[in-house]
């Protein structure tokens, strides 16, 4: 079995209003030197063994599914996890 760790984020070339929102939140309430905030997403993902190529079909979800990739950036991480 594989748990998959997906971090997608927006491209540093494109606009993050969320993040602005974000940023300016922080200095009203009083957070000093934030230079930048991104906001991205985070999924999990658990394959099981029948998962031939884990890397292969993670990156095609990624591509078709998880993440834009007109303006979005994705890594991941792969971990085998033994079944208890």
């Amino acid at each position: 079995m594989y748990k998959v760790k997906v971090y997608v984020t927006l491209r540093e070339s494109v606009l993050d209003p969320q993040g602005t929102a974000v940023k300016n939140s922080l200095a009203t309430h009083g957070y000093e030197g934030i230079q930048d905030v991104r906001i991205g997403k985070y999924m999990e993902l658990t394959l099981d063994e029948t998962v031939k190529d884990v890397d292969a079909a993670v990156k095609e979800m990624c591509e078709r599914l998880l993440a834009n990739p007109v303006i979005e950036d994705y890594r991941y991480e792969v971990e085998e996890v033994v079944a208890q």
